[in-house]
């Protein structure tokens, strides 16, 4: 098995990387254009995809942590070069060969920084004196907008807690469902920064409900008549077709497929791959994710999350119907060429090609910030599904045909069988001597019989019960103890309890 097993630390919502990094190649074996990668992103995904790549690709990180100097010159965070500098000197001293010293590499512009701090320092002052002008005379829109706009300018500055702060705190100043939506947009933004991925679920549900109160509201509005009920009925042909919202149909589209990319994070980020794939194979269009294509992810991206969780998760006949014969999720393979190599080597069953694109690519795969905590588990689960439908056909085969198959050692093969036969994966047993794997045979005229059996005798207790039920009720009724009595609570008990 060429896949490489690493140790991965837990991630937390802190948005930033694991303490004790993963260590992936880059070579050969393993390509991967760092220039091409880094040029899909802008503004601060940019800078934390830069530093992960330092934190985890020694080989590249010279190269990672000059890029990552010149994106931080466009940003308004200097304390990101502080953070970039730790991440650098952890590899650094985790290598046998130093890295050279980053000072060497590129340094931070001081006059850029000075002027930077200043000029956030102003901003910051003016921002909270038009918050406190409008305050005092409580002009809610107004009010609404000063927090927006301090959510947006902490946000810009790092300072991810006052700019959380602030946005659900413009909560309290939105008049309309528009506002509570763009209010739920910006912290979704925030928090998928943040990579914070058990707490997205609970603002896609508060945009949902805005998106349909705004929908209904633009309903009403625009039936001339007055009819109500036609209004709501408007309003729930445009939730069917997923263009909620007020203004034109692109803009419900936009907003509906930001959602609908947040849920699917969501559930990548907990480890729900199931529901991950479901969400990522029904996205619409790039060009329907506005300003996040770029900002928060890539269209390469959505190939890569959806096709690896569909096939951790699905079925061959559901990756044929859903992910093959997708039009739109197929635009986005196009920007992985080699996504559509590893599905249809999947679905022909040529599994040691499966395994090899995994490995090929796994530099890929890691360096991305939202599937790295996540490679490791898929493609066990590929693997492994991959094993159980080769074996599917035999009643027996031989470790070495399957060695071949994989491009595992025999050693390798009756390892990995073992593990899926003790987890239930696989019914069968493992001859270790003659190196043979055999299916469990079953008698399912044998299951039959035993089945029927045992229905006809829970039907023969349950018609005796009944049968002495009304006998005892015919015998109640002849002769009929005295009420109080002893005999006569027996009776009743008895017959209460179903004759049992």
């Amino acid at each position: 098995m060429d896949v490489d097993i690493v140790e991965e630390s837990q991630q937390g919502g802190s948005g930033q990387s694991p303490r004790r990094p993963i260590i992936v190649p880059v070579d050969d074996a393993h390509p991967f254009d760092l220039e091409g990668y880094i040029a899909n992103y802008t503004d601060r995904t940019a800078i934390d995809r830069l530093i992960h790549i330092v934190t985890i690709c020694p080989s590249i990180a010279t190269e990672a942590f000059q890029l990552c100097v010149q994106h931080i010159h466009q940003s308004r965070d200097p304390t990101l070069y502080q953070a970039l500098l730790t991440a650098y000197e952890q590899t650094s001293s985790a290598l046998d060969m130093p890295l050279p010293n980053p000072l060497d590499l590129a340094q931070l512009d001081t006059k850029w920084m000075d002027e930077i701090i200043a000029k956030n320092q102003a901003e910051r002052t003016k921002l909270e004196v038009e918050l406190k002008t409008y305050s005092n005379n409580m002009i809610k829109e107004s009010i609404r907008m000063a927090h927006r706009d301090l959510g947006d300018f902490y946000r810009s500055t790092g300072d991810y807690a006052t700019s959380l702060k602030h946005y659900t705190k413009s909560r309290e100043f939105c008049t309309t469902s528009q506002h509570v939506l763009d209010m739920c947009l910006s912290i979704l933004e925030l928090m998928i920064e943040q990579r914070n991925y058990s707490h997205l679920t609970t603002y896609v549900f508060k945009a949902d409900a805005a998106l349909d109160s705004a929908a209904s509201a633009a309903a009403s509005s625009s039936n001339t008549s007055g009819d109500l009920a036609m209004a709501t009925t408007a309003a729930g042909a445009a939730k069917k077709k997923g263009t909620l919202g007020s203004g034109s149909s692109a803009e419900r589209d936009t907003y509906q497929s930001k959602l609908d990319l947040a849920s699917a994070l969501s559930y990548l980020g907990q480890a729900n791959y199931e529901k991950a794939a479901q969400c990522f194979l029904k996205l619409g269009p790039a060009k329907d994710f506005g300003d996040w294509v770029g900002k928060l992810i890539a269209p390469g991206d959505i190939a890569i999350f959806g096709t690896l969780c569909a096939l951790a998760s699905f079925s061959r006949s559901a990756i044929k119907s859903r992910v093959l014969e997708n039009s739109v999720f197929g635009a986005y393979i196009e920007q992985e060429p080699y996504i559509r190599e590893l599905i249809e080597a999947y679905m022909n069953s040529n599994f040691k090609t499966v395994l090899e694109l995994l490995s090929r690519y796994s530099t890929r795969h890691y360096v991305d910030i939202h599937l790295c905590p996540h490679v490791h588990d898929l493609t066990n689960l590929i693997r492994n599904w991959a094993v159980v439908l080769y074996f599917q056909p035999f009643a027996t085969i031989k470790l070495e045909r399957m060695s071949a198959a994989f491009g595992w050692t025999v050693e390798e093969v009756e390892q990995q069988v073992v593990a899926l036969i003790q987890s239930g994966a696989i019914q069968a047993r493992v001859d270790s001597q003659n190196k043979i794997l055999q299916a469990k045979k079953t008698d399912y005229r044998a299951e039959l019989f035993a089945r029927t059996i045992k229905a006809g005798k829970s039907m023969q207790a349950t018609n005796r019960k009944l049968l002495l039920r009304m006998r005892l009720q015919q015998a109640e009724l002849v002769i009929k103890p005295p009420k109080g009595s002893a005999h006569h609570n027996a009776l009743t008990d008895f017959l209460q309890s179903g004759g049992d």
